[in-house]
């Protein structure tokens, strides 16, 4: 498999693009004539669909949904329920075979684990969002290895209010720690947002006003009563 590691070696002097990079490595599969394997964290439909419709031209996906930062439960259950949906409808209006797997909701987890380093109060898009990020592209890498997955990635680039330099500095550090390549990408590049915009509407597809985490949805006043209330009547 084209390793990322080694594409970046030869951009050493140079601005990263991750989208760039990204569409290296696919010409490099099909130089080789390889459609590899990728378990792409998800952390709501939105954000899955231009990406599953750019992917799955060049390689066998499946998406994993791993997301216990989501509050309340009733809206994660909300969430993982559309994600689940919308995978079948692309499968059926596409031909793919794009597989949906969800990961254990522990939101003890994420909560014990941003208590412990005091990061309830920092700003969106920092500290809390850094951690976030790493427990479940961690999460996405030991599940890809431990089912022979060739990549594994996220789906949140896509996502304008995401960091995507971040996102994949924390990735490729990740890599280093399983048997499985990580998947650069900057999924909101060359149209990709508005073209998620548009299959969100070709879809029917629910749209969230928050990440999901709770520090985050208090910090902008999000009022999650009215979320879980509307979580129950969807």
């Amino acid at each position: 498999m084209i390793q990322v590691d080694a594409l970046l070696k030869r951009m050493s002097n140079q601005k990263i693009n991750y989208d760039s990079l990204l569409r290296k490595m696919i010409k490099e599969w099909e130089k080789s004539d390889i459609r590899p394997r990728i378990l792409m964290h998800s952390c709501c439909a939105p954000c899955s669909t231009y990406t599953l419709e750019f992917l799955t031209q060049h390689a066998d996906v499946s998406i994993y949904f791993a997301n216990s930062n989501i509050h309340p439960k009733v809206e994660y259950e909300r969430r993982a329920r559309v994600q689940k949906q919308f995978v079948e409808d692309f499968n059926r209006n596409t031909n793919q075979h794009v597989q949906f797997i969800e990961a254990p909701y522990k939101p003890q987890d994420f909560i014990k684990g941003v208590l412990e380093n005091n990061l309830q109060e920092a700003p969106e898009g920092k500290e809390r969002c850094s951690f976030c990020f790493e427990m479940r592209l961690d999460l996405v890498a030991k599940e890809a290895a431990k089912l022979g997955y060739d990549y594994f990635g996220s789906a949140l680039t896509i996502s304008p209010k995401k960091n995507s330099q971040q996102i994949n500095e924390i990735g490729i550090e990740v890599q280093q720690l399983y048997d499985v390549n990580y998947l650069p990408s900057d999924f909101k590049k060359q149209g990709g947002t508005l073209r998620s915009i548009e299959m969100c509407q070709e879809y029917d597809i629910y749209r969230q006003c928050y990440c999901g985490c709770i520090f985050a949805a208090n910090q902008q006043g999000v009022d999650l009563k009215k979320v879980a209330q509307e979580a129950k009547n969807s």
